[in-house]
């Protein structure tokens, strides 16, 4: 399949959210909600019957769990000794740290979808099971860490939120259903498809409705250093660790794919939650969901060519 017809859709819908949202329709009330149910129902549904009926026995996750979770904790700690030398105060530090390795997992669930097919879809449900809790994890961390002490949301209540995250969730059921052989009954498996079919498109619709153009205003160089770690390097060296364990097909594409996503509209609440500095998340959300459109191309045609 050609990159257009891979990430056109992928971006056409973002910019349709975006749009919708910017002429009031269906209405200030709606994208909150919409986000929430993608988030709760229809994301883990899609994950859930993916992961329940790969085959995972054909799948190389171990050294792609390795190569992706290396990758990530260094451009973690590249970014927190980059934000400490150059004066960057810890809330903003702790958003850098979230510009940097967080990722919009619907934007990767659709170019898997739509561009590698079942095999890649399964992969990339295996990447989040390996990205979500790690990415997590490290953001709670530096935001405990980092982040204003005053502002409401602790760090333990974050830490229970991720116990019960909905896609770990869905990925930890999807894999139990699969390992012992049962399938999920008929009538729910037919309801859990339908669910998942409706989520990438919405979710997309969402990611363009959370879209700022004022944020560009709080965009400065150690945003663009953060965006440019989040969008270039860490799927470079995401790339050469992949290729030293000998990581290859599509195990190695979804790796690069979910590793050059851009961040995550989520950022931003995390941010405001735990005292970090949301207007830079959200200066860097627009900007890497905007700039993704030149990158993510740029990938998947390196990707292609081996």
């Amino acid at each position: 399949m050609s990159l257009a017809l891979i990430l056109a859709p992928v971006f056409v819908l973002i910019l349709l959210g975006a749009t919708l949202n910017r002429w009031g329709f269906p209405g200030a009330g709606f994208w909150g909600p919409a986000e929430q149910l993608t988030y709760y129902v229809l994301f883990p549904a899609l994950i859930l019957t993916t992961l329940s009926e790969a085959d995972l026995s054909q799948l190389a996750w171990k050294p792609l769990a390795v190569g992706l979770a290396a990758a990530i904790t260094a451009i973690t700690a590249v970014t927190l000794v980059t934000g400490t030398l150059t004066g960057c105060q810890g809330p903003k530090i702790s958003s850098l740290v979230q510009g940097a390795i967080r990722m919009n997992t619907y934007v990767g669930l659709a170019v898997a979808s739509w561009g590698f097919g079942a095999a890649g879809l399964a992969y990339a449900a295996v990447s989040i099971a390996i990205i979500v809790p790690l990415v997590n994890t490290l953001c709670v961390a530096v935001l405990a860490i980092y982040a204003e002490p005053t502002v409401g949301g602790s760090s333990s209540g974050l830490v229970r939120g991720l116990c019960s995250n909905p896609l770990i969730l869905a990925c930890i059921a999807g894999i139990t259903l699969n390992a012992s052989g049962y399938a999920i009954p008929p009538i729910a498996d037919e309801v859990t498809r339908v669910l998942g079919r409706a989520a990438l498109p919405l979710g997309l619709l969402a990611v363009g409705a959370a879209l700022r153009a004022e944020a560009f205003r709080r965009l400065g160089w150690p945003e663009a250093l953060a965006s440019a770690a989040k969008l270039l390097v860490l799927p470079a060296l995401a790339s050469a660790l992949l290729l030293l364990l000998g990581v290859e097909g599509q195990a190695f594409g979804i790796g690069i794919v979910f590793t050059a996503l851009p961040t995550a509209p989520s950022s931003y609440l995390l941010a405001k939650q735990m005292g970090g500095d949301a207007e830079s998340m959200a200066a860097m959300v627009t900007c890497q969901t905007l700039a993704a459109a030149i990158t993510l191309p740029g990938w998947l045609t390196w990707i292609n060519s081996f």
